[in-house]
């Protein structure tokens, strides 16, 4: 949900401008993959104050893309496609977009010799059709690929922009952020810096957060611009002045204003995950992280392997569904299952203390819980999606009780962030000196 509490008068002078996204391929259509382009380009303009007007998913056939292309370039500056570059038959893109603008592709040896070396570096003979890659624009450039073979397309015409882009996420993403945007900010289509200051919070709802906060957002009137996204657990807000009557060192000051106002529910600037700033944390006190899942199965443990460096701060995770394997490989005492169930205080709280010794950590995280409608009938009464979190620290080990009814995914969701977002605060109080641990409930060792 994203809400705004005043609205600018005076755009900046790109605002104007329309950006079309084009997205093609049959396999969006049919919901094989998801539209993950979508979110990515959008949420990528929309830091650098730019509003996607418009975004169409193609088929891949040559007359629909030739018929969406002619209207979307008729009416906007900035026109994205993504997908249907590729070597095979349904990668039509290239050529229909040549046809509608009048160019001619040339076959570009630079593109050739690029594939060929890409190929040799996997021991791979590359078949004659992906030589279809190695042809651009006549009147173009060519947005290089260091993760694939098909590079991206760059055309100014008409006094508008068309950038063509690969499909896979892997390469779509690092060429946009590192070629596309700076091209886009060199012809003032766009800022060179983020348009707003995000503040990233956990543990407080929406409305709450917009309570704490108004003092601070009435001080400045119509000048600043507030927006809110939740998320699950988070909530991101976001200060800006599209006026351009704060400067950016005016809405920075607001938001340290803010971050003071919010204590311990304050999370960091920017776009940090819980997972970048906890292992930020726990490198800065140089110390290691264990965890234990089940209910979660494996989405704690990737929190953090998808942080670069994660061996400097991440011992490891195990993934114990059965009591067998929690006795097994953390060490859990039968007799403690028997007593209290795997989905409980004491569960959990053996779990952590069991991944922190046998992986030899500082910290260790542990989630427990029924997660989906099919353990409606859990152990103890518990309704599905109650989730056990337990925390182990230097100093002691605890645990809390939580309750999302939910769908599967999203309780997941929940609990990871639950975990984070203590193990978070705990690092900050550990840093600041204090060892008290911080909304600690259950059960204690």
């Amino acid at each position: 949900m994203v809400s705004s509490s005043t609205q600018s008068s005076a755009p900046a002078p790109f605002a104007a401008k329309r950006y079309e996204l084009l997205t093609l391929g049959d396999e969006l259509l049919l919901g094989l993959t998801a539209n993950g382009h979508l979110t990515f380009i959008g949420s990528q303009l929309g830091r650098r104050g730019v509003l996607l007007n418009r975004n169409v998913t193609i088929t891949d056939e040559a007359d629909a893309i030739a018929r969406q292309f002619r209207e979307s370039w008729a009416a906007a500056d900035v026109v994205i496609t993504t997908g249907g570059l590729g070597p095979t038959c349904d990668d039509r893109t290239r050529e229909v977009l040549a046809g509608v603008l009048g160019q001619k592709l040339v076959f570009d040896p630079a593109i050739e010799q690029a594939m060929v070396e890409r190929f040799a570096s996997f021991g791979r003979k590359m078949t004659p059709n992906n030589l279809k890659q190695a042809y651009r624009f006549e009147r173009g450039e060519v947005l290089p690929n260091a993760n694939g073979t098909a590079p991206g397309l760059w055309v100014e015409q008409d006094g508008k922009v068309l950038c063509m882009l690969p499909g896979p996420p892997n390469e779509l993403q690092p060429m946009f952020i590192e070629q596309v945007l700076p091209r886009l900010a060199k012809l003032g289509l766009l800022l060179d810096r983020e348009a707003y200051v995000q503040l990233r919070t956990a543990g407080i709802g929406e409305s709450a957060l917009e309570t704490r906060l108004q003092p601070v957002f009435d001080r400045h009137g119509e000048a600043l611009s507030v927006a809110f996204c939740a998320h699950q657990g988070q909530v991101d807000c976001r200060v800006s002045s599209p006026s351009e009557k704060l400067s950016q060192t005016q809405l920075e000051t607001v938001a340290a204003e803010c971050a003071a106002l919010l204590g311990e529910d304050f999370v960091c600037y920017g776009h940090d995950s819980l997972a970048k700033v906890c292992a930020d944390l726990l490198r800065a006190q140089e110390k290691k992280l264990a965890v234990a899942e089940t209910a979660t199965g494996g989405l704690l443990a990737q929190a953090f392997t998808a942080v670069c460096g994660a061996c400097k701060f991440f011992a490891g995770g195990v993934v114990c569904c059965s009591n067998d394997a929690k006795m097994l490989l953390l060490d859990v005492p039968e007799c403690l299952l028997l007593q209290h169930g795997a989905v409980s205080a004491e569960g959990a709280v053996a779990m952590a203390t069991g991944a922190a010794e046998t992986l030899s950590a500082d910290y260790a995280l542990a989630v427990t819980g029924f997660a989906g409608a099919s353990e409606a009938d859990g152990a103890g009464g518990n309704p599905v999606g109650t989730i056990f979190i337990a925390l182990h620290a230097p100093h002691g080990v605890w645990s809390k009780k939580l309750n999302w009814p939910g769908p599967r995914p999203a309780v997941k969701s929940r609990a990871v962030n639950a975990a984070l977002d203590w193990l978070r605060r705990e690092l900050v109080r550990a840093q600041n000196g204090a060892v008290a641990p911080v909304r600690r409930s259950g059960v204690m060792q």
